[in-house]
């Protein structure tokens, strides 16, 4: 390999890193940060179920704040709160019961985990090629970040 040649692999290893790896790894800690985020609310409603089962709301209703949008609320009541409607995706929702409403709760949070499994070992593999590139592009110009200490044997 020549040294004219040396400088223009270091650009395209960097470019490659840059305008690739870092961008592909950003869009995967995002996907991954929404759907977290999709987690947290399933837990949140999750929870809201299960305080209103264990309320008495059949005798006088459920009173409860109803955002309008832009974070405005009002007061809403509900005189029957024994069904309710969950977003099951794609824009539809579904009536169901508490213990349903629970059931499929459980049965998407874990959908959903598998998926962030998915994109966190995809995070991963992105990591280990950016760290396979930095370490060519280390190896290329022949520079020596981490300078091994002088090993000392104890024994002899």
């Amino acid at each position: 390999m020549c040294d004219a040649s040396i400088p223009s692999k270091v650009e395209q290893y960097e470019q490659f890193l840059n305008e690739r790896l870092k961008t592909d790894l950003s869009q995967v800690l995002d996907q991954r940060d929404k759907l977290y985020g999709e987690v947290a609310e399933y837990l949140q409603l999750k929870t809201v179920i299960e305080r209103v089962k264990e309320s008495d709301y059949k005798a006088e209703g459920l009173k409860t704040q109803v955002d309008l949008g832009c974070n405005f609320y009002v007061q809403a009541h509900v005189p029957d709160a024994s069904m309710i409607f969950v977003s099951v995706g794609y824009g539809f929702f579904l009536e169901m019961t508490h213990d349903e409403a629970l059931s499929f709760i459980d049965k998407k949070v874990s959908i959903i985990n598998d998926k962030i499994d998915v994109f966190t070992k995809d995070a991963a593999k992105i990591k280990a090629h950016i760290k396979l590139v930095l370490q060519g592009l280390q190896e290329i110009q022949n520079l020596d970040f981490e300078t091994e200490k002088p090993y000392r044997d104890v024994l002899s």
